[in-house]
Order: structure tokens, then sequence, then C-alpha cells
């Protein structure tokens, strides 16, 4: 390793870190908005089940395959492709929707209207297949996703499911998913630097705007 491409590493490392620390301040700020689950209606609580349903099952993985094909470091690829591997052969689809049924909370037309405008937003960020921002975007979301595993298992409880197996991985494999997306970022931003007028955070802006409209519902016409 020559001594710029070194620098160039280091100076990246640093980067990484300080976005991390601010991306996980906005998980906790997240995190720490959601209502108390135990003090919901039955309507809210279902909602929010469907409307999150509505969101994962069909777009995660969507999601994840923009970052692989954005990013240009192929040990990023290495990490994502990793995280793929992983959603496609254990059928993570398939454990939500069944976490759904078992709550009873199986999304409708309403659901998937009720959280259209800020998901095609989200959408249309990722095909612009800017690698860092995406990286950054996943990265937030992965840590949301394992800290809201604890609040969506006490929705389904309250909708009388017993019905863990989704909430249980994700709560445990979305730590080591985490901390390797903030790795994939790292690397990326070593091979590819972003431009200074860059809005490294436009993605988590885009996905926090999508968690707080499942969370509180449709907008009152």
């Amino acid at each position: 390793m020559t001594t710029a491409v070194a620098d160039a590493r280091k100076i990246s490392e640093t980067n990484a870190a300080s976005i991390q620390e601010r991306v996980e301040s906005a998980i906790n700020a997240m995190i720490t908005s959601l209502p108390d689950a135990n003090e919901i209606s039955a309507d809210q609580r279902r909602g929010i089940l469907t409307r999150y349903t509505a969101v994962l099952e069909g777009n995660f993985i969507y999601w994840m395959t923009g970052a692989y094909l954005a990013v240009k470091s192929e040990a990023a690829r290495a990490i994502i492709l990793e995280n793929l591997h992983q959603e496609v052969r254990d059928c993570h689809p398939g454990m939500l929707r069944r976490f759904a049924i078992a709550a009873r909370a199986v999304p409708t037309d309403l659901d998937a209207m009720a959280v259209y405008e800020e998901l095609t937003k989200v959408r249309l960020f990722i095909g612009r297949l800017s690698g860092v921002p995406i990286v950054v975007m996943m990265a937030f979301f992965e840590g949301f996703i394992q800290k809201f595993m604890e609040f969506l298992a006490e929705l389904a409880a309250g909708q009388v499911s017993v019905e863990r197996e989704y909430t249980d991985v994700h709560g445990v494999c979305d730590i080591a998913h985490t901390a390797g997306l903030f790795r994939a970022l790292a690397e990326e931003m070593t091979i590819s630097p972003t431009e200074p007028a860059t809005n490294l955070f436009e993605g988590v802006d885009l996905l926090s705007a999508l968690i707080h409209r499942i969370v509180d519902g449709p907008l009152s016409v």
C-alpha cells in the first residue's frame, strides 16, 4: 500500500466514523420519538404493522440491490452481497409475511397508499445509484431496524401474536449488518470520494420521513 493510498484510507475511516456518529444520533432520536406500544389504540397498532410490512416486504432487497449496483469498491460490494445473500437465502420477505399474518396485519391497498409518496421518494433516490449516500442510508436503516424490533414485537403481542421469528432474527443479525455497512462506507469513500457539495444524509432524511409516515399513518385530508 502506497503512502497516498494509506493516507486516503485514514481520511476515509475518520470521515466514516464522523458519519456513523451522526447516523447513530439520528437512530436514537427516531427510537425515542416512538409512541408507547401499550398506550396506542388497536387501529394505530395494526396500522403501524401493516404500513411497515407494505414498505419492507417488497422494497428492502431492492434498496440493498441498489447499494450493490452503486458502489465501486470491491470490498463494499462483498459486504453488501453477503447481506443480500442472507436476505434471499433465508427468505426474509416470507418471514415478514408470516409475522404480519400472525399479527392480523396483512397490508391492504389503503396501507400501500398511505406510504406511497414517501416511499416513492426513497425509490427515486436509490435509482440515482450514488454509492456513498446510499450506503449511509442503508447503514442508518439497518441500525434503526435492529432497535425497532422490540417495539414491533410489542405491537404484535398487542395483536395476540406469538410469532417472533422475524423480530428475533433482525434484532440480532442487523447488528452485524450495520457494522458491516459502516466498514463498506469507509471502503467506498476511499475508492470513490464524493463531491464536496454532496448531501451525504439525503437518504437518511428521506427514509426518516418514510418511517414517520409508517408510525404516524396517513395525512389527514
